[in-house]
């Protein structure tokens, strides 16, 4: 358990059977009267945010989180596939659980996956994924738009702009927090 006291910005709490992260914190001590502890929570379930004015003898539950290691194996339909590495267990979860990050889902990639108890909430993929670039329309030489970038497609289906000398077949690495081109890699 945690008192108002051990508050603070990135602590980890249940509210309502819920896990909940303190994005912002803020003590303030009137003349009279009690200590007061102001702050900002996102439910690391649904992603809303609130603010909430708590006293100094408020309690919090810790909330009780594991990160596991997971390989992806595949996708059906809006069910994406995951096996746990140490047990073998296999557990899903849908397109709108997944968001964004299904972009840069390769088979057999290496993830963490966030359970709240027995309930994966939240999965964190590598910061640099390689994926194979799969159509890329050749760059017109003399283009003045004042872009130097083409629009490509990877093999996850994913779509972004790179310099002009990408080409189909390439293979770069993009930053899975941006979904931004980095490099070209060297096979």
């Amino acid at each position: 358990m945690f008192g108002a006291s051990d508050l603070r910005k990135g602590l980890k709490i249940v509210l309502d059977n819920e896990p909940h992260i303190i994005v912002d914190f803020e003590f303030s001590k009137p003349g009279k009267g009690q200590a007061l502890y102001r702050c900002k929570l996102k439910n690391m379930i649904t992603g809303s945010q609130f603010s909430n004015t708590y006293r100094s003898n408020d309690k919090f539950e810790k909330a009780d989180l594991e990160e596991r290691k997971m390989q992806y194996l595949y996708n059906q339909d809006d069910e994406y596939h995951f096996m746990d590495t140490e047990n073998y267990e296999q557990l899903f979860l849908s397109g709108e659980q997944m968001g964004d990050n299904v972009n840069y889902m390769v088979d057999n990639m290496e993830v963490h996956v966030l359970f709240f108890g027995p309930r994966p909430i939240d999965i964190s993929l590598p910061i640099f994924v390689n994926l194979t670039v799969t159509q890329a329309d050749p760059w017109a030489r003399g283009d003045t738009s004042g872009t130097d970038t083409k629009p490509i497609t990877v093999e996850t289906g994913y779509q972004l702009h790179v310099p002009p000398f990408v080409e189909e077949g390439d293979k770069i690495q993009i930053d899975t927090r941006t979904g931004d081109y980095v490099t070209r890699v060297k096979e």
